[in-house]
């Protein structure tokens, strides 16, 4: 069974206009359908979901819808609060990804609320990707990562594709298994596009509001289908991974040797002390960073509560 589920819910406003309905509703029976959805994942076991609730790209609708969105996303966290004992009592982590500052005040401090008060947390986790694109989220971990460099906690040459992931929205979550896309449209549409190149993405035609069990269960299907070879690309790319760090640790060593030793040869058991002893800096200064960067977003999320509480 898959351990992580992504959903592009897609199919919200065909639905209302097939059915006669405000685009409104046809989002209302979208949030609606999410919450059984989750239920099903609780029952097979499912401890993770990440649903795409509002790219970036959605701020180009008409006014109306994207206030609509607005005051849709404040109701249901605001609801999400008041059942906070039946979030704890079944262990649910809200996690909101993307970035805040392009939501309403009021909003970002219900979402505030949300996380901070289910952060502990752990028994699933639901990952609301709200104001995001994956293309904004790999521009954000660069920006992270320039931030490190600048405050000297990080050095460039320290900079890797295992970084990058520590920097994503998405850092506390193991990649997805599984993506699922409703509606009949085959593309991504810039949502966690670093994290599923190792998933199985399913494209299937029903418009979300009537997205069935059995839908669900077709979908798990295809991935179990898909298993070993998902399985298999993953241990190739952690094996390539960890065997390109080894040889950019290996060039960052040589380069201090050659620095401090007036370019004079050493011997290998020289060098392996001297690798052994760079990668622990490395892993440390590595550490730091991430420590520092999570206190600056988990100081974000207090600083709105304050806000929320003071105002």
């Amino acid at each position: 069974m898959p351990k992580h589920v992504a959903f592009i819910m897609d199919g919200n406003r065909r639905f209302a206009h097939i059915n006669n309905m405000e685009r409104q509703d046809g989002h209302t029976q979208g949030f609606n359908k999410l919450a059984e959805t989750l239920r099903w994942c609780k029952h097979l076991n499912i401890p993770e979901v990440t649903v795409y609730a509002f790219s970036i790209e959605n701020f180009k609708r008409t006014q109306e819808e994207v206030d609509g969105l607005m005051d849709l996303a404040r109701q249901k966290f605001e609801r999400l609060l008041e059942e906070r004992e039946n979030l704890e009592k079944h262990g649910v982590c809200i996690r909101v990804l993307g970035d805040l500052n392009l939501l309403p005040l009021d909003l970002q401090q219900a979402i505030a609320k949300a996380v901070l008060a289910t952060k502990n947390h752990n028994k699933c986790f639901l990952n609301v990707c709200f104001a995001y694109t994956s293309r904004y989220e790999m521009t954000n971990a660069v920006r992270e990562l320039a931030w490190g460099v600048e405050q000297g906690l990080i050095r460039s040459s320290d900079v890797s594709e295992t970084l990058i992931t520590e920097c994503l929205y998405s850092n506390k979550s193991p990649n997805p298994d599984l993506l699922i896309r409703t509606s009949g449209e085959v593309r991504l549409s810039d949502f966690l596009l670093w994290q599923t190149s190792h998933s199985c993405l399913v494209f299937q035609s029903v418009l979300w509001p009537e997205y069935s069990f059995w839908n669900l269960c077709e979908a798990i299907l295809q991935y179990q289908l898909n298993h070993k070879s998902i399985q298999k690309a993953r241990e190739l790319h952690r094996e390539h991974q960890a065997s390109l760090q080894l040889e950019a640790d290996r060039l960052c060593t040589a380069e201090e040797l050659q620095h401090h030793g007036n370019g004079k040869p050493t011997d290998a058991h020289t060098r392996q002390e001297a690798l052994l002893h760079y990668i622990t800096c490395r892993e440390e200064r590595v550490q730091n960073f991430l420590t520092a960067l999570k206190h600056k977003r988990d100081l974000f999320f207090h600083d709105l509560c304050i806000e929320a509480t003071t105002a």
